[in-house]
């Protein structure tokens, strides 16, 4: 009795919410047969790659099918990478993260209508340009005799500044265009948090005297702390990640020291160079270190309280 009760619950259960399961296969097959099945090729890191044969054809590389971790790891250019793609990814987060949330508090607390929808597409517009477009605008802002701010800057008797031709200046433009370019996309997330908020909560806020700062202390940044905490907890696990886009279109000869990212590293190497064991091992390196770093920060969010994401 109790199995055809349990036969007959899930009968009814599948009748009524069928149309939820329909709408969900598109989507898990498109993960299946685009992230799923490619990771067979993920062997190549362990073999010696041949063009003419299959994955499973491929000779296992010798040193344990470590060959070409040993080689990731004893060369100066992808170390170098490894270090530049950390730094300038800790320092997206310190300087980046935050700035969605204050601009999401500032717009909630606009009570002009129509000014908040002209502030909010503004800041939403660079976010659908490509880093090409970007890059070629930043040359004719920043470039070190004919960029507009420098032009600027000459004309009002100062040296000029070389924003795209030196290691510290470059990391700092390149820091700040990437805010200028995430901050106003990432802000949605926030606002749809904050107008999750109750209402009632701010009127009896406002009852008992509580200023906007207050208001905003006490009910808005705790109502988006867990929002705040799952995606920390994803961006520290992009922590050794890169776009390939973003630091390709930004940097030149003269800031290759700081510009060198691992997805760079991977493109010079992997296909230019033609070295997919290689750049293979190094992604595989790449995406093991973030998925330690996703558990940890997942970890330490329930050690703390907090839901985190798994």
């Amino acid at each position: 009795m109790k199995k055809s009760s349990k036969t007959g619950s899930f009968t009814t259960y599948m009748k009524r919410y069928w149309q939820l399961y329909v709408m969900l296969l598109l989507p898990m097959t498109y993960l299946f047969i685009f992230k799923y099945l490619p990771m067979e090729y993920v062997q190549i890191a362990f073999k010696d790659y041949n063009i003419t044969k299959s994955v499973w054809e491929m000779p296992w590389t010798s040193n344990h099918g470590m060959k070409y971790f040993a080689q990731a790891f004893s060369n100066r250019d992808f170390l170098y990478a490894v270090r530049n793609t950390l730094r300038l990814n800790i320092l997206d987060l310190i300087v980046g993260f935050p700035v969605p949330i204050i601009f999401a508090i500032i717009l909630n607390e606009l009570r002009v209508p129509r000014f908040k929808k002209c502030v909010q597409t503004i800041a939403y517009m660079p976010h659908f340009l490509s880093w090409v477009i970007i890059s070629s605008l930043a040359l004719q802002l920043f470039a070190p005799s004919s960029g507009l701010i420098n032009m600027v800057i000459q004309n009002l008797g100062g040296d000029p500044v070389p924003f795209l031709n030196e290691s510290n200046h470059w990391m700092f433009t390149y820091l700040f265009i990437g805010v200028w370019q995430s901050f106003g996309w990432n802000s949605i997330v926030y606002l749809a948090a904050i107008t999750g908020i109750s209402p009632e909560l701010y009127e009896a806020a406002s009852v008992d005297g509580a200023s906007r700062w207050r208001k905003i202390w006490h009910i808005t940044l705790p109502g988006l702390k867990p929002t705040i905490v799952v995606l920390l907890i994803m961006n520290l696990g992009n922590i050794l990640g890169s776009n390939f886009d973003r630091p390709f279109a930004m940097q030149n000869n003269m800031v290759m020291d700081v510009a060198n990212v691992i997805s760079t590293f991977v493109y010079t190497h992997g296909i230019k160079g033609l070295k997919f064991s290689l750049t293979t091992a190094v992604g595989l390196f790449q995406s093991v270190v973030g998925v330690i770093f996703l558990l940890l920060a997942n970890w330490i969010s329930r050690k703390l309280g907090e839901r985190g994401i798994m």
